[in-house]
């Protein structure tokens, strides 16, 4: 049920120089696949003028309770000879058991071809270092809970959400609606405690 599992807490970086060629790790902790490319694209978008932006991820898909929950892995190469840089950069990653993870080395080539063997070496230390600048969690399966009330009830729900210590946005427009990410084995009796407290008045999405 709703497993821990390993990540990263927040986005790094690590560069470092190999006979000219700078390269530079990004990693960053991710919820989804489509989170995952978007975080890759951006990085590209970023570097463009770079000689090979390189991508690994390893992402939790599917739902557990449903059909058990599975890891999309992915790489690419990018352009270096293969199996030179995407493999490498995940296989640090599956190493390290992270999950919900994903990396992009930008390389600036500096003008020495470094072989196979120094294209491995060096994808996978930028993905090491990057890792460990910014350490390792161990993280709970999360869900989104979106509660929309009347301002009578959004001081109650306000005080639960604190007590709690979640993570969430709140939005007064009309109706008060609060984003909250909630672990998901303690999706449904945070879900009970909201009705409760509100004596069912809340809308729960």
């Amino acid at each position: 049920m709703s497993r821990a599992y390993r990540t990263v807490p927040e986005p790094a970086t690590a560069e470092f120089v190999v006979q000219g060629s700078e390269f530079i790790g990004h990693v960053r902790p991710v919820e989804s696949v489509d989170a995952a490319e978007t975080f890759v694209d951006a990085v590209r978008e970023e570097y463009a003028d770079a000689t090979h932006n390189v991508p690994a991820y390893r992402v939790r898909a599917g739902d557990e309770e449903t059909d058990g929950h599975f890891l999309r892995e992915y790489s690419s190469d990018d352009g270096e000879p293969s199996g030179s840089a995407g493999k490498p950069a995940l296989n640090v990653l599956a190493q390290q058991d992270l999950e919900n993870c994903a990396v992009v080395v930008t390389r600036y080539y500096g003008g020495t071809n470094l072989g196979v063997g120094g294209l491995v070496r060096a994808y996978s230390r930028a993905v090491k270092e990057a890792v460990e600048a910014t350490g390792i969690v161990e993280e709970r399966p999360h869900e989104r809970v979106v509660i929309t009330v009347a301002y009578d009830d959004s001081g109650t729900v306000r005080s639960i959400l604190e007590s709690e210590g979640y993570e969430f946005e709140a939005d007064y427009e009309a109706t008060v609606s609060f984003d909250v990410r909630v672990p998901r084995a303690e999706g449904e009796a945070f879900r009970d405690r909201i009705r409760s407290a509100t004596s069912g008045r809340a809308d729960l999405a």
